[in-house]
């Protein structure tokens, strides 16, 4: 019987080993029909805007892989510090970290569920027994002391691959848990940049308002003394007290958009508002890296993380449906069990005390009131909202970095513009004050002229730093960082 016990075990053994495995094989879905991110192929290089910050030259490389420290191509080292205090402190960097922990624990769980459990007990029980019932030991002692120990073995052969699909399952979420880390990084740097670069624009404008505030306070001091002179009219000073005003009412608002950006930055990089963020980056010292990589469309859903990632989950549903195939079969276990039973401890495992039992079973879910179909209609659903997210996550991906080239083509044309704009303005100014100083211009033309220089000023910013912040956002589209 023993013999017998043994063939069929190692049947069952090799039944599970060569078991198929039901539900659908994942195939990783096709790359992008198109080679290019759209009509026409992108420019090849985006001029300089000489003596401007953000107006050096870029050159578009074609399929050159990314640097993963892409940041550091602009040559600041607080944009570094900034990037590497966030990696280290950024909660939700965190919480995306844990959670890769999480599911590569349950993967490793679910591995485990594969192979056999092996369980020892040990109970040790004081019972009496009725005289009317029958006594439970060979002495026929009704007051005993019974020292149980047993050694439990089950193994559940997996004959139709359900619970390599579980396994496959987990993996695939562990894969998923760990591009969305990925991703979370990159877009924290990204951001962190971002926040930064804003920073350097708004802390530029404000230095550009108070300038401009002084001058036009150091121009309304000496209306002031031609007026007491006699020389002009209290009108000209009127006009020059409004242009003040307005010069110091451009103010505030600047330094309160510049005082939610810096807290905005102090929580990326994982400080609390009241510790504040690093003082604001001189946009100056700021450079453009001279050439940009495009990955192309293929390689491009292979290195972003957040399209990875949204393939892995596809994988998973995949898997799902194997599972909830393999449900509705036959399951198969094996069981063994040995052990020894006395009433003195040190006879537990002594000869004739000792005890064992092989089993074998097969269990087909008969009726389960459609649970079962459900689940595996629910499991199919899945999988195709999985695809269909997929397909939306590589279509979001390829727009882009469309975008972020066009927008890298239309800073440049806005620069130069507002470069040139900047420029007249600021000759217009001259002009206007040397002519002011000779009594030629009054404060009126004075008004027009600081205005539309002050404008112009403000614009520059602005557009230098879209420069640095699309560029930026060129290297998170195409997946850098992660």
């Amino acid at each position: 019987m023993r013999r017998r016990s043994a063939r069929m075990v190692a049947s069952l053994l090799c039944a599970g080993a060569a078991g198929c495995t039901v539900g659908p094989n994942f195939q990783r879905p096709p790359p992008p029909s198109s080679a290019v991110y759209a009509p026409g192929q992108p420019p090849a290089e985006v001029s300089a805007v000489q003596g401007v910050a953000g107006g050096q030259a870029q050159r578009l490389v074609q399929d050159r892989m990314v640097d993963a420290q892409w940041w550091r191509a602009f040559g600041s080292p607080g944009l570094d510090a900034m990037v590497d205090e966030a990696l280290k402190a950024n909660p939700d960097l965190q919480s995306a970290e844990a959670a890769l922990r999480q599911a590569q624990a349950l993967m490793k769980a679910q591995a485990g569920a594969q192979l056999p459990t092996a369980d020892l007990s040990y109970q040790v029980q004081r019972a009496q027994n009725s005289a009317a019932i029958a006594p439970v030991l060979a002495d026929n002692s009704n007051l005993y002391t019974l020292h149980t120990a047993q050694l439990t073995v089950a193994y559940a052969l997996d004959v139709f691959g359900g619970l390599r699909r579980q396994t496959e399952a987990a993996t695939a979420q562990a894969e998923a848990a760990r591009l969305q880390y990925a991703a979370a990084r990159s877009v924290l740097i990204a951001n962190v940049a971002a926040a930064a670069i804003q920073s350097a624009a708004l802390a530029r404008q404000v230095q550009a308002a108070r300038l401009t505030a002084e001058d036009v306070r150091q121009a309304l001091a000496l209306l002031r003394k031609r007026a007491e002179l006699g020389e002009i009219a209290q009108i000209d000073v009127a006009a020059q007290e409004t242009l003040l005003a307005q010069a110091e009412q451009a103010l505030p608002p600047l330094l309160k958009a510049l005082a939610q950006q810096q807290s905005a930055l102090a929580v990326l990089l994982g400080r609390e508002s009241g510790q504040g963020a690093p003082a604001p980056l001189d946009l100056d010292a700021l450079t453009l890296p001279a050439e940009l990589p495009v990955s192309s469309p293929a390689a491009l859903v292979r290195q972003r993380p957040d399209v990875a990632a949204a393939e892995a989950n596809l994988h998973a549903a995949s898997a799902g449906v194997g599972v909830a195939v393999a449900a509705r079969l036959p399951s198969f276990t094996l069981g063994a069990a040995a052990g020894g039973a006395s009433t003195q401890l040190r006879d537990l495992l002594a000869s004739g005390d000792t005890f064992w039992t092989l089993s074998a079973g097969v269990t087909q879910p008969i009726f389960r009131g459609g649970e079962l179909k459900a689940r595996q209609q629910a499991a199919q659903a899945a999988f195709d909202g999985a695809k269909a997210q997929y397909r939306s996550t590589v279509l979001n991906a390829l727009k882009n970095v469309a975008d972020s080239l066009d927008a890298l083509q239309r800073d440049d044309d806005v620069l130069q513009a507002v470069a040139a704009a900047e420029a007249a303005g600021r000759r217009s100014l001259a002009l206007a004050r040397a002519s002011r100083d000779m009594g030629e211009v009054g404060p009126l033309e004075m008004l027009g002229a600081q205005q539309t220089y002050d404008q112009t000023r403000s614009a520059l910013a602005q557009a230098s730093a879209a420069r640095f912040a699309d560029t930026a956002a060129l290297y998170q589209a195409l997946g850098a960082g992660a």
